[in-house]
């Protein structure tokens, strides 16, 4: 009995693990750390941008201190990013993940905005600082633009698969759910940079 029983589990293990394997575990299990890599890669670029806001809005305010509404709209748009925790739980809570996208949106918005009254201020445009921080935050938004793009593909993949038999009924069984993405209909809006050049004559 004792022998029928080892044996029975020696047989078991590899057993389980090729069902496991032939249900979709271990691809659900690798495209959700992809999703989970190419989100940290978002939310890096994000904060990126959130330290150069800081300096921005001090070397604005240093030629167009009457700009106040403006300074204080990207200002606390920045707080509003700042005060939500991006961590990895959060693109698996749809509401949350909603926030987080909108004070995004917010601070892009915010952004333009500051970036088009500094056309008014001439000596602005043609301060060093000012220009290197242009040029940091055109780079800046071109890689947010690229890390979302790497993040909507990930999570697409990701949620093909939770929703496609059989590996649905791995994913249920394992709680993997589908995932929240980028709102597509926002995206054209969203990931243009914000127009940086001022550096061309008038």
């Amino acid at each position: 009995m004792k022998h029928t029983s080892k044996r029975f589990a020696i047989w078991l293990v590899p057993m389980l693990a090729l069902l496991l394997s032939g249900c979709g575990y271990n691809k659900i299990q690798q495209q959700d750390e992809a999703v989970t890599a190419s989100w940290s890669e978002v939310v890096n670029q994000y904060q990126r941008r959130a330290d150069l806001v800081p300096n921005l809005v001090n070397t604005v305010k240093g030629y167009a201190d009457q700009e106040k509404s403006v300074l204080v709209e990207v200002t606390e748009a920045r707080a509003r990013v700042g005060g939500i925790n991006a961590t990895p739980e959060l693109i698996n809570d749809p509401e949350a993940f909603e926030k987080f996208q909108q004070a995004q949106g917010q601070l892009t918005s915010a952004l333009s905005r500051l970036l088009v009254v500094s056309e008014n201020y001439p000596n602005l445009k043609s301060d060093a600082a000012f220009r290197d921080l242009q040029a940091q935050l055109e780079g800046t938004e071109n890689r947010i633009t690229v890390a979302r793009k790497r993040y909507i593909d990930a999570v697409q993949v990701y949620n093909v698969t939770v929703r496609s038999f059989p590996q649905n009924l791995t994913a249920k069984m394992f709680g993997a759910s589908v995932k929240p993405n980028f709102k597509v209909e926002n995206e054209a809006q969203i990931a243009k940079p914000p127009t940086v050049d001022f550096g061309k004559p008038q």
